[in-house]
């Protein structure tokens, strides 16, 4: 009856020929649907030359099941020697935040090659820096940039071409030391090889350093750097690389594990410059494990309103001054700083800050390892009455510490007294007091003293022969010129410029004679001769 039916349909010319249209767009030529559909290789294809072909024993037109769509020509085919990715790995874009931790083989591992059942292919091998090893029947094989499960696949594939169903699996026996690379804010950055802890294979306890590990090794990271965007690049085999972002600082307040990676061999860390310094994060960075070495000697330049401007090498323990003491003066002494490696310990060593200096606006510059200069605005005022601590930073090697002067308006007399019994100022000043005073000579007195606790530490006047009314003070001035002015002496005076200024290291007091003293001086240089004559000729006469 259906036969009949098509007959029919096919002896009129317009129907069979809209019959014969739609059948050839339905069930297309069989070369061509085998080009647009390949076949997707077996994970473990199995070699089997004896075995004869079979010819498909169901017709190619079943009307009762449906039909698969076809692939139009425009689509590209994925060719079959592409390697294909498992489903259960995907490969991460350049800028992922979740790091692979899978280890890849690289030059220097030993790892075992097991054929299931077929114990002369098994063996172990250590892989040369080509990353390809040689295996019986299969010849070089390459397995660098592959993890163990991804290189017993590719061998496994390789083997199917002689063998049924091979079972290959690849053990890592001892992995090679890691070389990473540690870059930006580090004190020495570079290449370094970390050894791994324990051991893998046979003994699987193996530990392999982490990003803190590394950055220790470097010597730790420097003040300027900015732990919140260290970054950790990894290539992942021989796909692209990967990088992710680490925040160190939230390992330190959380102790969240996650941050502190660990590293696979061809690693680089780098640890980006800070754009700006939190004082109070700055000094708790400085405490951490992965921080610079605080007993590392560091030198750092101290310039400006200070007794003894230069450079100086600071320590943890002591410093190296070159024989200096803590007085503005000078020395032979030993230094007396000690504790941290501070901003104020190397203010100490500088000598201490003049009256003049102005604490309030202390400028630390900062070279950073980009070539530029971080500058750092610190209120050492906020230190000596609020007790900000995060105000007395840690210095780095290569600081300039500029120590302003203070305009009229800054300065101070009362503070002026409040900072000379801190120990931003020296701990004594050298003041010479000559001319008619009990015991003239050097004195070492304390910072910021006046005229009268001059004169008075000198004995006080020769009321015989001193001019009490006024005095002459001498001074050397910062830029190497000598001033000279009278002043008029006021014992009852407080401090002020005209009678009873504050002294300054070097500075000398004059104390003339009186207008009697002088006389007396001249008539005894008058009279001194003609007793001298008197006298030789009374031992003369005294004589016989």
């Amino acid at each position: 009856m259906l036969n009949a039916c098509l007959l029919k349909i096919i002896s009129q010319p317009v129907l069979g020929l809209a019959l014969l249209t739609a059948f050839s767009v339905v069930f297309p030529k069989a070369s061509f649907a085998q080009q647009v559909q390949p076949t997707a290789p077996s994970s473990q294809p199995i070699f089997r030359p004896t075995q004869p072909t079979t010819t498909p024993s169901q017709p190619i037109f079943q009307p009762s099941q449906p039909v698969q769509p076809v692939v139009p020509p425009s689509q590209p085919v994925i060719p079959s020697s592409q390697p294909v990715v498992p489903p259960s790995q995907s490969i991460p874009s350049p800028t992922s935040t979740q790091i692979d931790t899978n280890y890849t083989l690289g030059g220097g591992d030993r790892i075992r090659v097991n054929v299931f059942e077929v114990p002369e292919y098994t063996g172990e091998y250590t892989v040369p820096p080509g990353g390809a090893i040689n295996l019986p029947l299969i010849g070089s094989v390459p397995v660098e940039g592959l993890t163990p499960e991804q290189a017993a696949d590719d061998i496994s594939q390789r083997y199917s071409r002689f063998l049924k169903r091979p079972l290959i699996s690849v053990n890592l026996l001892a992995p090679r030391p890691i070389n990473v690379t540690v870059a930006g804010e580090v004190t020495r950055p570079g290449a370094y090889a970390l050894s791994l802890q324990g051991g893998a294979g046979d003994n699987p306890g193996v530990q392999y350093p982490t990003v803190l590990a590394a950055l220790t090794t470097a010597q730790g990271i420097t003040q300027a750097a900015d732990v919140t965007r260290v970054q950790l690049r990894r290539r992942l085999g021989r796909g692209p690389e990967q990088i992710v972002n680490l925040d160190l600082r939230d390992y330190l307040q959380s102790g969240r594990l996650p941050q502190d990676v660990t590293l696979r061999d061809g690693d680089t860390i780098f640890v980006p410059t800070a754009t700006t310094l939190n004082l109070a994060e700055a000094r708790n960075l400085s405490a951490a494990s992965f921080a610079a070495d605080p007993t590392r000697p560091r030198s750092v330049a101290v310039v400006g309103q200070v007794y003894r401007p230069g450079t100086y090498l600071i320590t943890q323990g002591g410093a190296d001054t070159g024989g200096a003491d803590n007085t503005a003066g000078g020395g032979t002494g030993a230094a007396v700083a000690s504790g941290q490696p501070t901003l104020s310990r190397a203010i100490q060593l500088a000598g201490g800050i003049r009256p003049e200096a102005n604490i309030r606006n202390i400028i630390v510059r900062r070279p950073t390892r980009t070539g530029t200069e971080q500058t750092i605005n610190i209120d050492m005022w906020r230190l000596l009455r609020e007790g900000d601590t995060n105000q007395d930073i840690i210095v780095q090697e290569g600081d300039t510490i500029f120590i302003p002067t203070a305009t009229a308006t800054t300065l101070n007399t009362a503070e002026s007294q409040e900072l000379a019994q801190t120990t931003l100022s020296p701990s004594t000043i050298t003041v010479g007091v000559v001319g008619e005073v009990k015991t003239p000579g050097r004195l070492q007195l304390l910072p910021n003293s006046t005229l009268n606790q001059a004169v008075l530490a000198a004995g006080g006047f020769n009321d015989a022969r001193a001019s009490s009314s006024a005095v002459d003070l001498i001074r050397l001035n910062p830029n190497g010129s000598v001033t000279k002015r009278k002043v008029k002496m006021d014992f009852s005076a407080d401090i002020n410029d005209k009678t009873n200024p504050i002294l300054r290291n070097n500075d000398v007091v004059v104390v003339y004679r009186s207008g009697v003293a002088k006389t007396g001086d001249s008539v005894g240089a008058i009279f001194n001769p003609i007793g001298t004559v008197f006298g030789i000729i009374r031992s003369i006469f005294t004589g016989f």
